[in-house]
């Protein structure tokens, strides 16, 4: 208990220090570092609302057992006070627990069709739509940054932008840094003419964005830069000028592309943000293997038998491999409904965290 009374004295000591600043006019003539402190509020706002009403009901706690000591007739009120302070400090307990510092992070995430051919194209073009409709439903923008299409409209490779529509404790990445790596597919594909069963294969990659790309230094000797004209799927032409950029970055081989905009300047600026959040989580993802081999990097493979997850069409099962969660209700969970499996994985992680702690 008092090293959660030390950890709520620190929150309340940073929180008014965030406060100060943001009272502060000077500090909006930087809009980068006003984001940084109004996100940092955000995210200690919960802590500091259960902490102020715990303080409230202990106190009433105290006056109700004092009032119940010389009349019985208020003792219900000290039982429906006590269940409320044991839950508040049971709440309170679950913010301060360890967690990811990323957790309210932006992310980008590639998706990119694997083993299977145009089915597995169709499969990574339903993840996709998986992924829009449960960020649609929980306060996150989608954005395409870059995208290739199979000639039946899967997806051959894909780059988006998950960001929350407003700041707070749980951001893009708590919500979807668990879809690191291979899902695999199970199902008879539109391409099939015998009716059989087929296993394809989609990988997805999940890296935060950084507030401050400028982190990372990106040296322009060490980067190959290839304008070409946007298109759709089967070439056809969306703009009339070679506007969309793609990066390489040499010393990785990392590939970056953007199409979304108009203007080719813009398409490069926001490649290379897109490319130092990468290079970002390169470098995050070698300073963890060099600290502990405890967590497991995503899969960069699109072998089949490499998977964290498997969508079994026939069974309409969904099954996640690395904590054990089977639901069969795939069909739900294509329209979005991944609330259940995530939470399972939360709690996963959680207990990691704790019993590392």
């Amino acid at each position: 208990m008092s090293s959660q009374v030390s950890a709520v004295d620190d929150i309340l000591a940073e929180y008014q220090g965030l406060e100060a600043q943001l009272a502060d006019p000077e500090l909006h003539n930087d809009a980068a570092a006003a984001r940084r402190v109004g996100k940092r509020y955000s995210e200690l706002q919960p802590i500091i609302n259960v902490h102020t009403e715990l303080t409230q009901v202990t106190e009433d706690l105290a006056d109700a057992r004092e009032m119940a000591h010389e009349d019985h007739e208020f003792q219900p009120e000290v039982e429906r006070l006590s269940a409320l302070h044991l839950e508040l400090e049971e709440k309170l307990a679950d913010l301060l627990a360890p967690r990811d510092p990323q957790d309210g992070d932006d992310i980008i995430m590639e998706v990119k069709a694997g083993a299977g051919g145009e089915e597995a194209a169709l499969f990574a073009a339903e993840l996709v739509r998986m992924y829009q409709r449960y960020a649609d439903k929980h306060g996150f923008a989608t954005e395409v940054l870059g995208l290739s299409e199979s000639d039946l409209g899967g997806v051959k490779d894909m780059t988006l932008s998950i960001r929350a529509k407003k700041p707070g404790r749980d951001g893009a990445w708590a919500a979807f840094k668990f879809e690191g790596g291979v899902h695999r597919v199970q199902r008879v594909p539109v391409t099939e003419s015998q009716g059989r069963i087929q296993t394809s294969a989609a990988g997805v990659l999940v890296y935060p964005e950084p507030d401050e790309v400028e982190a990372v230094e990106i040296d322009e000797k060490d980067l190959r830069v290839d304008v070409y004209r946007s298109s759709g799927k089967g070439g056809q032409g969306v703009n009339t000028t070679d506007s969309a950029v793609r990066l390489t970055h040499l010393p990785t081989g990392i590939v970056v592309t953007c199409q979304k905009e108009r203007s080719q300047i813009q398409n490069k600026a926001r490649a290379m943000q897109v490319l130092a959040a990468r290079l970002e989580q390169l470098n995050k993802e070698k300073a963890d293997a060099e600290a502990a081999e405890q967590r497991g990097s995503q899969v960069r493979t699109m072998d089949r038998s490499e998977r964290i997850r498997t969508y079994n069409w026939p069974e309409n099962r969904i099954s996640d491999h690395r904590i054990g969660f089977k639901a069969n209700n795939l069909d739900a969970v294509l329209n979005g409904e991944l609330d259940d499996l995530f939470t399972a994985l939360k709690a996963a992680e959680r207990a990691e965290r704790l019993e590392a702690e």
